[in-house]
C-alpha cells in the first residue's frame, strides 16, 4: 500500500459532489453519522500510485474527484489499461483483502474512504447499503460487456466516439442532465493513454480525433477540452442504434 498520499479530515456529507450517486447515496442521516465514524479522505498526484495488485486493501473507496486507471500486467511485463474510475465510482470489494489490478491516479485523485472490516458489517446490517453496491457492481459490469464490443469488433473511429459518448453521458449525469447540444467536458486521459485504453496507435487516435473535428462532430479546446455540438451526431459515429445495439 502506497503511504504517501495526504490523509486529511472527514467532511461533511451534505456537501459532497457525489452524494445523490456514490455508494452511500440511499443512506439515511443516522446511517451517514455511522460512515462518519470510519471514513477518511485522502488525496493522491498525478502518477502515483493507489493500490498494487495483490496488495492488501484495508479500505474500500468511492471517488470524489479526478480520475483513476486500472492497469493488469502479464508476467513478461505487458500491461494493459483495463478500466477507469471517475467520479462516484467505488474502489475495492468490502470481502476481499486485494484486488487484482494496479490502481492508479492518472489526474489528481481525492477518495473517501471506509475502513474495510467496519464497512462490511455496515453492509451486513444495512441492506440498502449493500442493494446499492449491488446496482453499481451490476453496472460496471454492463460497461465492461460494453468495452469487449469497442474492442473487439469496432472501427478505429467507432472507438474514439464510442469512448468519447461515454465519457459525454457521465458529465451530464454527474450535473443530473442528459446528452444534447453544445456539451463540454475534459478528457481524462493523454493521447498517449487513449491509445493504450482503446488498443490503437498514438497516431490514429490523433488521426481519428482530427478527422472527427474536421467532420464538425466534435470541437477541440485546448489540449484536453472536446465540445460536442450535437450528441446525437456523435451516437451517430459509434456504430450503435439507439437502444445502443450494434449496427449491422
Amino acid at each position: 500500500m502506497n503511504d504517501r498520499p495526504t490523509i486529511f479530515g472527514k467532511g461533511d456529507c451534505s456537501d459532497c459532489p457525489i452524494r445523490d450517486r456514490a455508494v452511500c447515496a440511499r443512506c439515511e442521516p443516522d446511517e451517514l453519522a455511522r460512515l462518519d465514524g470510519f471514513k477518511f479522505y485522502r488525496k493522491y498526484a498525478p502518477g502515483e500510485a493507489i493500490i498494487w495488485a495483490g496488495d492488501s486493501l484495508d479500505f474500500v473507496a468511492s471517488v470524489v474527484s479526478g480520475v483513476v486507471t486500472l492497469t493488469q500486467t502479464m508476467e513478461d511485463g505487458r500491461r494493459q489499461m483495463v478500466g477507469l474510475l471517475l467520479a462516484s465510482d467505488f474502489i475495492g470489494r468490502p470481502n476481499r483483502k486485494s484486488i487484482a489490478y494496479d490502481a492508479t491516479a492518472t489526474t489528481e485523485v481525492t477518495l473517501c474512504c471506509f475502513r474495510r472490516s467496519p464497512f462490511q458489517d455496515m453492509m451486513d446490517s444495512t441492506p440498502h447499503l449493500s442493494q446499492r453496491l449491488l446496482e453499481m457492481t451490476l453496472d460496471e459490469l454492463d460497461a465492461a460487456r460494453e468495452w469487449m464490443l469497442i474492442l473487439g469488433r469496432k472501427t478505429a473511429r467507432e472507438k474514439i466516439a464510442s469512448f468519447l459518448s461515454i465519457l459525454a453521458r457521465r458529465a451530464t449525469g454527474a450535473l443530473g442532465e442528459v446528452p444534447g447540444k453544445d456539451m463540454t467536458f475534459d478528457l481524462p486521459l493523454t493521447r498517449e493513454a487513449m491509445a493504450d485504453y482503446l488498443g490503437l496507435t498514438l497516431e490514429t487516435v490523433s488521426r481519428q480525433m482530427s478527422a472527427l473535428k474536421r467532420d464538425k462532430i466534435i470541437l477541440l479546446e485546448g489540449k484536453r477540452r472536446i465540445l460536442v455540438p450535437d450528441f446525437d451526431r456523435l451516437l451517430g459515429e459509434t456504430g450503435d442504434d439507439a437502444d445502443g445495439g450494434v449496427l449491422v
